[in-house]
């Protein structure tokens, strides 16, 4: 397979950061994304990153035979707040032998924010850089809502170890737009991907298992493949209207979601 096949613990949302290791683990795969979002994926907690937290993490890891590959560390990075729990999550995935971290844009909004914005992405991306580290900027909202736009920013960010981490269940959310024509921009930009189906338009959250929603996942894995990526790509579940239901079917949905993504041979 040319990607890192991943699972991420976001289709385990809310419960402890065991239980959502055990599921990705159960589910089959070997490689786990983490998220570390303040107020929403809280799998660990951008503001106690502790060396104490970090050896816990090591150890759930080993006993559940999983490689953490990859962050999610979301933050707003145009505020002090934002910058400085992203900083934290990049010293973190050093610490855990991590390949990506992912953020998104946190909605700057004035010329000023934009600003800061932008330098405080070639700073992070400095310290990634430094460390080995990707850092990848996910299609969601309003500055980086498609492809499209996104390589547009990144070509203002100017940082060639900023790359983009894409959604095609965003993008549908986001804009409406046509995840399957839209990827097609993201080629060669690509740093991680989050493989998410979405049932309905724009506005609606529905985000089945893979292989139960209207997005044409053979057709997104194809070209993915074809343009010779090898960086994670990390299935998401994350069910209707934000709401996950008990651990058991959490699991039994990653499980379906997984053996459709192996049955189409793709990779």
């Amino acid at each position: 397979m040319s990607w890192i096949q991943t699972g991420s613990t976001i289709t385990f949302l809310p419960y402890t950061l065991e239980e959502a290791l055990r599921g990705v683990s159960e589910a089959g795969f070997e490689n786990v994304e983490i998220g570390a979002v303040k107020d929403f994926l809280e799998h660990l907690d951008p503001d106690d990153l502790s060396p104490e937290v970090i050896d816990h993490t090591k150890e759930l890891l080993a006993r559940y035979n999983l490689r953490v590959v990859s962050l999610s560390g979301h933050a707003p990075i145009h505020t002090e707040l934002g910058f400085t729990r992203l900083a934290s999550v990049i010293r973190a995935a050093d610490e855990l032998g991590c390949v990506v971290v992912n953020t998104f844009t946190g909605d700057a909004e004035t010329p000023e924010e934009r600003a800061t914005f932008t330098e405080n992405v070639r700073s992070l991306a400095d310290d990634a850089q430094s460390r080995g580290l990707r850092l990848c900027i996910e299609t969601d909202s309003n500055m980086l809502p498609t492809a499209e736009e996104g390589v547009r920013l990144l070509d203002e960010i100017g940082h060639p170890w900023v790359l983009m981490n894409y959604d095609p269940g965003n993008v549908v959310y986001y804009t409406g737009a046509s995840p399957e024509q839209d990827i097609k921009h993201a080629l060669g930009r690509l740093g991680h991907v989050h493989l998410k189906d979405k049932r309905g338009g724009k506005g609606t959250l529905d985000f089945p298992a893979l292989g139960e929603g209207d997005i044409d996942i053979p057709s997104i894995l194809a070209d993915i493949a074809g343009s010779g990526f090898d960086g994670p790509v990390s299935m998401e579940v994350e069910f209707t209207d934000y709401n996950w239901p008990a651990w058991d079917e959490c699991l039994e949905a990653a499980k379906r979601g997984k053996t459709y993504w192996d049955g189409l041979g793709i990779g």
